[in-house]
């Protein structure tokens, strides 16, 4: 605590000022001896309660200069031990890195080695393909000779000659084989060869990749370092939607909270894909929950995030508006079929009653049953008529709430029917139908809408 500047000019005024008055009483007590002058009782304790609060002061901000020094004293202590692992963390980096390049200059070595082998055989190869091809020049030659000597000699000799022949035959046939053999297990060895040579590049290859990821790693740590004192005292900021928990790490399908820009936070259900995080906005499944609610209702949400729910056009809002988005629908029918539908789309804020607003062709199997690219259609609740309809209050012929147009061709949120449907045409049109998709009225088992950036269109 510091002491006000005025309140240290007051007290020095006072004690100037008790001073002066004493040395005015000692100097008239000269000339009166025998009368003795003391300074007023109040003076006095307006300078001493001067001094007090001063003192106060003095001691207030030593004490907090001692709890300031503490927490420094606590902070270079983390410090310190950041830096340590860290030192630690770049040695083992750099055994690392050593045992890594010992490790691929052995590698090296070997590959090098291989090759010298390789060189070597196909060397011996050529050797033996050339010996092999004089080896059968020179048995064509005997082979002639024989004929000869079979043909142009006498029975007695030719029967003489015979024997050898057959004998030089039976020997080349031998060392012809034995050639043979020879040059498949070179060829063997070869493919053995090529093959420890594809795994020493493989090696090679995952080495480099280990150690640029090291480096990275340690670039990283270094970073992190320097940034750790403000790190410290920032809070990590919540994730806008499920896709961006999804960027975080968060792959398992739940409950999370997030929060959109300018928004407060707000829990919601998060599907996740292998494609990334889509922020489910309506589920339909059961009829546990009665959708024919008025606007308030709609605009803040309703039901169970576990079960069936509306999340609220306010969240929906708040959630899409950032950027640009995609809008898929699934639903099902009662033989478990199941169909999606993905639009590009804008959700417009609570002045123009969350109009919806499609902003391209929608891909899928099915035609759209929304609002085409060219208009755009408000949210319309039985409390509250937006729809197209100048004569009729479509949510209040429909059920629910809902983007309706000319009341006709779509309604999510209608009332949940279990097959069988009622027979009743007016009755079937307050159900839950998608009119391209099983015909109109058909009320649909299952329906989930989500929503995610168009981003993730371009990863599935």
């Amino acid at each position: 605590m510091k002491v006000p500047l005025a309140n240290l000019l007051c007290i020095t005024v006072l004690a100037s000022s008790g001073t002066s008055f004493l040395q005015e009483k000692r100097g008239s007590a000269t000339g009166k001896e025998k009368r003795v002058q003391y300074a007023a009782w109040d003076d006095v304790n307006v300078l001493a309660h001067g001094l007090l609060q001063l003192g106060q002061g003095l001691k207030e901000h030593v004490d907090k200069t001692k709890g300031q020094v503490k927490d420094i004293t606590i902070k270079m202590k983390v410090l310190n031990v950041t830096v340590s692992e860290l030192a630690k963390l770049t040695q083992r980096l750099q055994e690392d890195s050593e045992a890594l390049k010992a490790k691929a200059q052995s590698l090296d070595e070997r590959e090098t080695l291989v090759l010298n082998v390789s060189v070597d055989l196909q060397q011996k190869t050529e050797e033996l393909l050339k010996d092999r091809k004089k080896d059968h020049e020179r048995m064509n030659k005997l082979e002639e000779k024989v004929d000869g000597l079979m043909q142009g000699e006498g029975l007695e000799a030719t029967n003489g000659n015979y024997s050898d022949a057959r004998t030089i035959q039976w020997m080349l046939e031998a060392q012809n084989k034995r050639i043979d053999d020879l040059i498949e297990r070179i060829k063997q060895q070869q493919e053995k060869l090529d093959k420890q040579n594809v795994r020493i590049r493989t090696l090679q290859n995952q080495i480099q990749l280990k150690s640029e990821r090291s480096s990275l790693k340690r670039k990283e740590d270094e970073v992190h370092l320097n940034a750790s004192s403000e790190q410290r005292d920032s809070p990590v900021a919540m994730a806008s939607d499920c896709h961006e928990l999804f960027l975080r790490g968060e792959t398992t399908s739940g409950l999370y909270t997030i929060q959109p820009t300018d928004s407060e936070p707000f829990e919601v259900f998060c599907e996740m894909t292998p494609e990334g995080g889509w922020t489910v906005i309506q589920r339909r499944q059961d009829g546990s929950v009665d959708f024919d609610q008025l606007w308030q209702a709609y605009q803040t949400g309703f039901g169970s995030l576990n079960g069936e729910f509306w999340l609220g056009l306010e969240k929906i809002h708040s959630v899409s508006k950032g950027g640009h988005y995609i809008l898929k629908v699934q639903f099902s029918d009662w033989q478990d079929e199941v169909q999606t539908i993905n639009y590009p789309f804008r959700l417009n804020g609570e002045e123009s009653n969350y109009s919806l607003r499609i902003l391209g062709s929608p891909t899928g199997n099915l035609e759209s049953a929304l609002s085409t690219e060219t208009s755009t259609v408000p949210f319309s609740t039985r409390d509250k008529d937006n729809d197209q309809k100048n004569d009729l209050n479509c949510a209040k012929q429909l059920s629910g709430g809902w983007w309706f147009s000319n009341c006709g061709r779509s309604n999510l949120n209608g009332r949940y029917f279990v097959t069988p449907a009622p027979k009743q045409r007016h009755q079937r049109k307050q159900g839950v139908f998608w009119k391209t998709w099983r015909g109109r009225y058909y009320p649909l088992k299952t329906t989930t809408m989500m929503i995610a950036p168009a981003e993730i269109e371009n990863k599935s």
